[in-house]
């Protein structure tokens, strides 16, 4: 698979929800510096630590993040 430049891996969905699946969704680095995404991201360091040999886990469902997507894409852009 051939990533984009300036893309970056996290691991999105909740594996304790039966409903839920767990997804890999590659995003633009610019999200990383989004104050709504440094929330999530303090979210995950606290549930998961600094140690992970993977793409960033994010503890929040896959529909939360798609709409957590949406505000940030919108609020960029418009």
């Amino acid at each position: 698979m051939k990533v984009k430049k300036g893309r970056v891996a996290v691991q999105v969905g909740l594996a304790n929800a039966n409903d839920d699946q767990i997804q890999k969704i590659w995003i633009p680095i610019w999200y990383l510096y989004n104050p709504l995404f440094q929330r999530l991201l303090d979210k995950a360091s606290e549930m998961y630590g600094y140690q992970s040999t993977g793409p960033i886990m994010l503890p929040c469902s896959v529909d939360d993040f798609l709409r957590l997507r949406w505000r940030m894409e919108n609020v960029n852009n418009g």
